[in-house]
């Protein structure tokens, strides 16, 4: 386990706050609009900005031509079958409950790194992804009964957490020795084309202008999503150990519930309150000093 510094800390608490309401923009974003061409104007307006960014920081794009085939991998597990899945499956599922469904990764995450890694967790950490685990099932709680009759965007959200936990993995093992920020530029690159095609492929008959509100999303998620919190996002899972960097984030679906039922109107319970409380213990086995045992 590993304390966070402040910066991770400060960007953290940033990174939590624009992915957490980004979850009822994004719904509101895809209702009556196509949800592939959505995301594909999304990433392909933050590409600039987060082109600008490396310039200002003097970081160099350029990629070995002997690690792309790595980036490739790390590509596919971290963004392809996240944005692909999470896309389609919040246009029949609440933004909130979507939410909690794609952070299940945490789970995931620890169940990959124990299985296939070998990766020994401490006490503290399995009692974190416990405490998240039955977050996730109290959210759901009032949910079953309707995500029953909605399997195909359930199965999404589950592939696309257990795939990116996977891609967090990969990430944090990556032998590319170029500055994350590359990384994440190609590997946004990658990303942007792959959901084009598939938008070309599947929507193009449905294609519209986007009204205001609609652009409002787009550039909410272009500047604040793909420029900021993505970036954020693959610094931390590289710089920690991945149950750290993962069960840190796990109150964004939390902010994800309550800015939708602030939003949308979806409707809170008791398990809903409850679940705040698991998750904060679950992120506290990650960011709570341990305690120190002197010669």
């Amino acid at each position: 386990m590993q304390a966070l510094s402040r910066r991770q800390l400060a960007i953290l608490a940033l990174l939590t706050l624009v992915w957490g309401i980004n979850w009822p923009i994004m719904k509101f974003g895809v209702t009556g609009f196509p949800a592939l061409s959505f995301r594909s104007l999304c990433m392909w307006l933050g590409l600039p900005v987060l082109a600008l960014f490396l310039v200002a920081r003097r970081v160099p794009f350029v990629i070995g031509r002997e690690h792309w085939r790595e980036l490739g991998w790390l590509t596919v597990f971290n963004m392809f079958f996240w944005h692909t899945l999470a896309i389609l499956a919040i246009q029949t599922l609440s933004s909130g409950r979507a939410a909690i469904l794609g952070y299940t990764m945490p789970v995931f995450s620890a169940l990959i790194g124990a299985a296939w890694f070998g990766q020994r967790l401490p006490h503290r950490a399995w009692g974190g992804v416990a405490a998240a685990a039955l977050g996730v099932v109290l959210l759901l709680w009032h949910e079953l009964s309707t995500l029953s009759g909605k399997p195909l965007g359930v199965a999404m959200m589950l592939v696309a957490a257990a795939t990116w936990a996977l891609g967090t993995q990969l990430m944090r093992r990556t032998r590319i020795p170029h500055p994350t920020l590359a990384i994440c530029f190609w590997m946004t690159v990658f990303t942007t084309l792959w959901m084009s095609l598939l938008a070309l492929l599947f929507e193009r008959d449905a294609w519209a202008w986007p009204t205001l509100p609609v652009w409002g999303a787009i550039v909410y998620n272009a500047v604040g999503v793909f420029a900021f919190a993505q970036v954020a996002w693959l610094m931390l899972a590289r710089d920690l150990p991945p149950i750290a960097s993962s069960l840190s984030v796990m109150f964004i679906p939390v902010l994800g519930v309550f800015s939708g039922a602030w939003w949308l109107g979806e409707v809170l319970h008791w398990q809903d309150w409850a679940a705040v409380a698991l998750v904060m213990v679950a992120i506290a086995t990650v960011l709570w000093p341990q305690r120190t045992v002197g010669p």
